[in-house]
């Protein structure tokens, strides 16, 4: 199997001219059982692009992209065999999709048509992806693998951490011969429930382990935030960007402002709050934001149809644990860009919903496109 990985590695450097190899994940790493599911790891490749994944969560463990001069860089933080993910005693949402209601709820509690769910209070007293179990640590079924392209699909049942109904979820990842990373999900359910699920893959557009992500070049299509109170739930409030750390509307690097004397950087560690982008709720897939590496020439644009995005740079990241290739997961060594809807929205009447009702198809795509220059 090692020897396989060894030729595609040198097959993908030899055909696209690149001065540094591909050194992929060897599959029996990732091989296990959870919960009498079975466990293992996929390769896709298109364009310029390579990239491995896991169905314990549906997590993207390397992502593999040129920088200017066609050397290659493993620019997706992870770990290098499943037992990290399983037994995690670092960042536990590393790569993986994250949900039925990714980001925060308010004390783990949320009324629905007069009825009150209790979930698990994961974070501070406040449920944070989903809760206990999610959907980061399920083992999700794999319906199709192509060279380029793995649909995965599980189904939630009634009450799992709390939330009501029993949902199905359809979620394809899919590389392109334009250097796209597409996430596209389908959800139904059979009683009214909330699902806002996103990605929550961490970049260095350096690579996994290369230093701070402080010198990215960030820009973000939004002229407003949600702020938060010291358990980063939103006030309820909008809060506009303009004049303040938190406008990404012209380029700037992360680090140039993340230290600024203001009380939202100081709420949330530094950046990790929820941007309103700028647009109609119509489903449209736009450019949404763009972080660019200058010492590398790696870019990653964003596109989704969604209303918002959450903006994470490693703020409770400490160098403690180490990532694939040993080296410590440093404070601010990766960025987060997950395309979503208002956090703490079931309990926020005047956020957009997140209601699903039978008959309705949620639907929701990220794309992230990476370039060189």
């Amino acid at each position: 199997m090692k020897n396989l990985f060894a030729i595609l590695a040198l097959a993908l450097a030899v055909s696209c001219g690149v001065k540094q190899e591909v050194k992929l994940l060897d599959k029996a790493d990732f091989e296990t059982t959870v919960d009498g599911k079975a466990v293992s790891l996929y390769t896709l490749k298109a364009g310029d692009l390579v990239m491995q994944v896991t169905n314990y969560g549906a997590r993207v463990i390397s992502l593999w992209a040129p920088d200017r001069n066609g050397n290659y860089a493993d620019v997706e933080i992870g770990y290098e065999n499943i037992d990290r993910y399983i037994n995690n005693t670092g960042e536990r949402y590393l790569g993986a999709v994250v949900g039925p209601v990714a980001n925060r709820i308010a004390n783990g509690k949320f009324s629905l048509d007069g009825k009150e769910y209790t979930l698990p209070q994961n974070n501070n007293g406040q449920t944070l992806h989903g809760g206990t179990l999610g959907v980061d640590r399920i083992v999700w079924d794999v319906k199709e693998v192509t060279e380029s392209k793995i649909v995965f699909y599980c189904e939630l049942p009634d009450g799992q951490d709390g939330f009501p109904a029993n949902r199905a979820i359809s979620m394809t990842y899919e590389l392109t011969p334009n250097n796209e990373f597409a996430v596209s999900y389908n959800a139904t359910t059979d009683a009214k429930t909330v699902l806002n699920l996103s990605h929550h893959s961490f970049f260095n557009l350096e690579g996994d382990g290369e230093g701070t992500i402080l010198d990215h070049i960030l820009t973000i299509k939004s002229k407003a935030i949600t702020p938060v109170n010291e358990y980063l739930i939103p006030t309820g409030e909008v809060m506009c960007v303009k004049d303040t750390p938190f406008d990404f509307n012209e380029p700037h690097a992360i680090g140039e402002r993340v230290n600024a004397d203001h009380a939202q950087l100081k709420a949330g560690a530094g950046y990790d709050h929820n941007w309103i982008i700028d647009r109609e709720d119509n489903g449209e897939v736009i450019k949404v934001a763009d972080v660019y590496s200058p010492k590398s020439g790696r870019g990653m644009e964003v596109y989704t149809d969604q209303v918002a995005l959450q903006f994470y740079c490693g703020n409770f990241f400490d160098g403690s644990y180490n990532n694939k290739f040993g080296k410590p997961i440093l404070y601010r060594g990766a960025i987060a860009l997950e395309t979503q809807r208002y956090p703490d929205a079931p309990n926020q009447a005047s956020f957009p919903s997140v209601v699903l009702e039978p008959g309705q198809t949620y639907k929701h795509t990220c794309v992230y496109k990476f370039y060189a220059k």
